[in-house]
């Protein structure tokens, strides 16, 4: 629940222009604790779709006849179009109202969950799917601008800190909800629940968010850089496309000629933003000035990689290398989420005031919980039990918890606040960006050795291999985040 301080008057976004609108701030605690219930539910429902899926691809194959590869679109397909969308919706908040595209957002991802939940066909779940990524590209970015225009001081670091448990426990708490609900079979509707939740959920997010959310603009709102949004979304759509499907197809020519596309195509995009800083640009290059918004990028995209890298191998290692049960590797998945939840709740009541030393503390914890842990795979082998490894699968949650939520804060606290929507949606693409590589590297880093083998051994070395590339991003994005203020007392107004 959110803290009580969150109730303080929160600052304005700007000096009143004619583009800013009447009701931006919650004019009381109880109107500003809704507000921030409403974004962060939001958040929560975009968090828990990328992955809610994956538990249940058995029994939606099994209803709707969808082959292998039209089951790896269901996944592919929402995070194709998230990645693809996140720039663009981030600056049409600042353009149209952050309030107003965040409701537009929710509104399609709402009815797209509707269709996905009565699709019978894979045809329409995976168009369902790609609608939902596109309702979700808009409602995010919207999320951390409103945050970040809202809220000041404490209540600022108080709220992201909510904003970081949010996101840890959706990313790991996913795939045992898309479990639990399809093995309930409500109904008798199989995996449909894991969609239609959404649409009473959807639907209270656009009442409540109407009344309670503050609106906010960018006060030098103009108009969309059309070729710019053609650009990011081809760049996105070159980089992130043959991540996705290259471990799939063996890594084809073709993948790494759509790779060099993409970088080429984010060339020409930079080359044509430089052009037009004052002819409003769809990227403020000027975000990228100093150190602390681009080391927090940075630092956000390690943060995407190790989750993709991690989530999707330790699963393996779970199941394979252990020989567990689904419900036990769900139990396991569990107590990382208690973890990363008593690590948002410190970082939540500290309230900003330790700086970078924060996150990068987080770091370190994950880190040595993460060594001590691949000591353990290597000296217990197939006789590890999950209550032997409690106590740093716990450990690397709780370290993991007191990143997500500062590191946001702190990489954004110098962004001017007509240019959050922007920032947002930048800062939101690194993650989903980083997602995918982390998820390409998986074939270079484990599947390179199993092979596809279902043997114990096989899997429990890959998975020690990948324990290493895991530790080497959490160094790197410590090393990263010396790039963020030690005592970030300036905000931006």
């Amino acid at each position: 629940m959110p803290s009580p301080a969150l109730g303080n008057e929160p600052q304005h976004t700007a000096e009143p222009s004619a583009h800013d609108m009447a009701d931006r701030s919650p004019t009381t605690p109880r109107a500003a604790r809704i507000a921030l219930v409403v974004v962060l539910v939001a958040e929560l429902m975009d968090i828990l779709d990328q992955s809610v899926v994956l538990t249940a691809l058995p029994s939606i194959q099994a209803s709707t006849g969808a082959g292998p590869a039209a089951a790896q679109w269901l996944t592919a397909g929402y995070s194709l179009t998230v990645a693809i969308g996140l720039i663009t919706g981030g600056r049409l908040g600042d353009l149209h109202g952050r309030r107003r595209i965040l409701l537009i957002g929710t509104a399609l991802f709402t009815l797209a969950s509707l269709l996905c939940g009565i699709a019978t066909g894979p045809g329409v779940l995976i168009a369902g799917r790609v609608v939902q990524g596109a309702g979700v590209a808009l409602m995010i970015p919207q999320v951390l601008a409103t945050l970040h225009v809202t809220f000041d001081g404490e209540n600022r670091s108080r709220a992201f800190g909510l904003y970081g448990a949010v996101l840890s426990l959706a990313s790991v708490l996913g795939p045992v909800l898309g479990g639990v609900l399809t093995q309930l079979d409500l109904f008798g509707l199989s995996w449909r629940p894991i969609f239609l939740i959404n649409v009473p959920v959807g639907l209270a997010v656009i009442v409540l968010g109407r009344k309670f959310v503050p609106e906010s603009t960018a006060p030098d709102a103009d108009r969309l850089d059309l070729t710019g949004v053609l650009l990011s979304a081809l760049a996105m759509a070159l980089i992130v496309f043959p991540l996705t499907e290259g471990n799939t197809h063996h890594w084809p020519l073709w993948c790494f000629a759509m790779l060099a596309g993409g970088l080429l195509a984010l060339g020409v995009l930079l080359r044509h933003q430089r052009r037009r800083q004052d002819d409003a640009p769809l990227l403020a290059l000027g975000l990228f000035r100093g150190k602390r918004f681009p080391g927090g990028l940075s630092a956000q995209l390690m943060l995407g990689l190790l989750c993709g890298l991690f989530f999707t191998t330790w699963t393996q290692y779970l199941q394979r290398g252990l020989d567990m049960s689904p419900v036990m590797a769900a139990a396991a998945f569990v107590l990382l989420a208690l973890g990363e939840l008593a690590g948002a709740t410190v970082a939540m009541r500290t309230a900003g005031r330790f700086g970078h030393r924060l996150p990068q503390a987080g770091s370190l914890i994950a880190l040595v919980s993460t060594a001590a842990y691949g000591l353990q795979i290597n000296s217990r082998q197939a006789d590890l039990s999950l209550l032997a490894m409690t106590v740093p699968v716990v450990l690397i949650g709780f370290g993991l918890g007191m990143v997500g939520g500062p590191l946001a804060d702190l990489s954004l606290a110098g962004v001017p606040h007509e240019r959050a929507g922007s920032a947002s949606g930048l800062f939101n693409t690194a993650m989903h960006l980083g997602i995918a590589l982390g998820a390409a590297l998986t074939a270079l880093v484990f599947f390179a050795t199993t092979g596809g083998s279902a043997e114990g051994a096989i899997n429990r070395e890959a998975f020690t291999g990948v324990l290493w590339w895991a530790g080497g991003t959490l160094t790197l994005m410590w090393a990263l985040m010396f790039c963020l203020p030690e005592h970030p007392k300036s905000r931006a107004g």
